[in-house]
């Protein structure tokens, strides 16, 4: 990457992250909602989960809402770079002579950095509902790690979205689809009670094989037996999801901007 595209990427990150300070409901929302999800998640429906030996379903939830506020990347940037579009931002933007890496590199760059701050109130009530970091100081920071490096590549792929449907109701309607992906993942029950079908599709989805390698480096449990292979070899299936999606979706993204701007 040459000097001019970090330069202009790093001002496009300091534009975003100003836009936050002045939107504070963004970051309100950023900090209470994995908060709500857990206690809503945990309290409400806790009581009808039951764990393998008598596991504490709260702690269990925990690094699934880490993985489900990673995968939230696709709707924030898609609703931003929709906008954006919209709006006329992205014109603007066009004609200055600036790298077309820049605007979605620095777009997704501050989703990272808000994604990052939002966790830590969900750490802190994690704690406080009885979930624990297990597997030592290096296990935890490989997790955090492999989080954000999550929320980069879905804030990628959000991007890309916005500026394909370029209005903000259609990339609103969308985003409603994405609360169903965790739904079929391991990130709010197991996946062994489900039908054989179901429980292969909801193991080779990529949130599966996230939460499973959190919860693997946290130190809170291990996949079953008998799971299929992403869920077997987590971190390597988060780590390749990762790796491929960044592949597929930073050309298609930096593609398409250049695209609109020709």
């Amino acid at each position: 990457m040459s000097t001019l595209a970090l330069s202009d990427t790093r001002a496009v990150l300091g534009r975003h992250l100003r836009r936050m300070r002045r939107v504070p409901g963004l970051l309100v929302i950023t900090l209470t909602m994995p908060v709500t999800m857990l206690l809503f998640f945990g309290y409400v429906f806790g009581s009808a989960v039951a764990l393998e030996g008598g596991a504490n379903y709260r702690a269990y939830l925990v690094p699934g809402l880490f993985a489900v506020t990673a995968v939230n990347g696709v709707m924030t940037s898609m609703l931003a770079s929709a906008q954006d579009s919209q709006r006329g931002v992205m014109d603007r933007f066009r004609t200055l002579p600036m790298s077309r890496f820049a605007l979605p590199a620095g777009q997704t760059a501050a989703d990272v950095t808000l994604a990052a701050i939002g966790t830590v109130p969900l750490v802190l009530c994690g704690l406080a509902v009885g979930w624990r970091i297990e597997g030592g100081a290096a296990g935890a920071a490989g997790a955090f790690a492999l989080l954000l490096l999550f929320r980069l590549v879905t804030a990628w792929l959000g991007h890309y979205l916005g500026l394909v449907l370029g209005n903000e109701e259609t990339a609103g309607q969308m985003a409603g689809a994405t609360f169903m992906l965790p739904l079929l993942s391991n990130a709010y029950v197991p996946t062994e009670g489900m039908p054989g079908w179901l429980r292969t599709v909801a193991e080779w989805n990529p949130i599966s094989a996230l939460t499973t390698a959190c919860r693997e480096l946290f130190g809170n449990s291990s996949a079953a037996a008998d799971a299929s292979w992403p869920v077997a070899h987590p971190v390597l299936a988060a780590t390749g999801w990762a790796v491929l999606l960044l592949a597929v979706f930073v050309p298609l993204t930096v593609r398409r901007y250049a695209r609109d701007s020709a």
